[in-house]
């Protein structure tokens, strides 16, 4: 397999190597293949901090970002938050499948083309704002993607226990009511931030007189996927639907959000 160099190439080794040790935790509950998993997800993170800082440090001069900083940085946050979570959570399926996510991310990320530099045209006015745009939404997607984790596990929970189905992985996670809140709180940090996000995107476009794009498929997609959430926070909080219904919902929110990174390979820009 090509890989840009030998350092991606030992992130993504080492990236598989702690999720077998996760895998073997998952499925036997092995306190020594969960310390293994943690100690290896740690040099993971260092290996991708390194990465990420060359590559800021190579373009830091140069006009554009590509998808693969993109992406990099999306994956470098995954893992970041993970390992909060790990540390002071002790939520262990939740760091097992967030980094499933992160692992798929940086692998598909080799076909990104990184040699590729054009991929987001930055015009020197306009570079920070589309610096804090880019940070916003990487944020917004790190958030709503472990939201949508959370209310994945919520339904799964909630089946196993109305069937009164006691397996071993039931009993190793938290209650419904933890599992809720901790979703909730995803969506409250998630939405505001892609809200927040897409005004910066529109702002720009104005300002660099490029508002034709506002009609390209990844803007409306994108607002498409905030009109979504928006409608889950109002069944959230004004009408009366139940934990159950609210997690499907929010499946249903994120699989938009998902179409509009889809709509990236149909877009005139990003």
């Amino acid at each position: 397999m090509a890989t840009l160099n030998w350092l991606y190439d030992a992130i993504l080794y080492v990236y598989a190597l702690s999720l077998l040790f996760y895998f073997s935790d998952f499925m036997d509950a092995s306190r020594r293949a969960k310390r293994m998993g943690t100690g290896l997800l740690i040099f993971v993170w260092i290996l991708q901090t390194l990465f990420l800082i060359s590559r800021i440090v190579s373009h830091f001069e140069v006009a554009t970002i590509s998808t693969f900083e993109y992406w990099l940085g999306f994956c470098w946050l995954l893992v970041s938050i993970s390992l909060v979570i790990s540390r002071f959570f002790k939520i262990e399926f939740i760091v097992f499948l967030v980094n499933v996510v992160g692992f798929s991310v940086l692998a598909l990320n080799l076909y990104s083309k990184p040699g590729n530099e054009a991929m987001f045209a930055i015009s020197t006015t306009a570079r920070e704002l589309l610096i804090v745009h880019i940070s916003l939404v990487l944020v917004s997607y790190v958030s709503l993607t472990i939201g949508v984790i959370f209310a994945g596990m919520y339904i799964f929970l909630h089946r196993e226990l109305k069937e009164k189905r006691w397996s071993k992985y039931v009993r190793r996670l938290p209650s419904l009511d933890k599992i809720e809140r901790y979703s909730d709180r995803a969506v409250i940090i998630g939405v505001p931030l892609l809200a927040l996000s897409l005004s910066l995107a529109v702002t720009l476009l104005l300002i660099e007189g490029r508002s034709t794009l506002l009609l390209d498929w990844k803007v409306i997609t994108s607002f498409l996927a905030l009109i979504v959430y928006i409608i889950f926070v109002v069944n959230r909080s004004l009408l009366n639907r139940t934990s159950t219904q609210l997690a499907k919902l929010h499946i249903v929110a994120f699989s938009f959000l998902v179409l509009n990174l889809l709509a990236s390979y149909v877009s005139n820009f990003h």
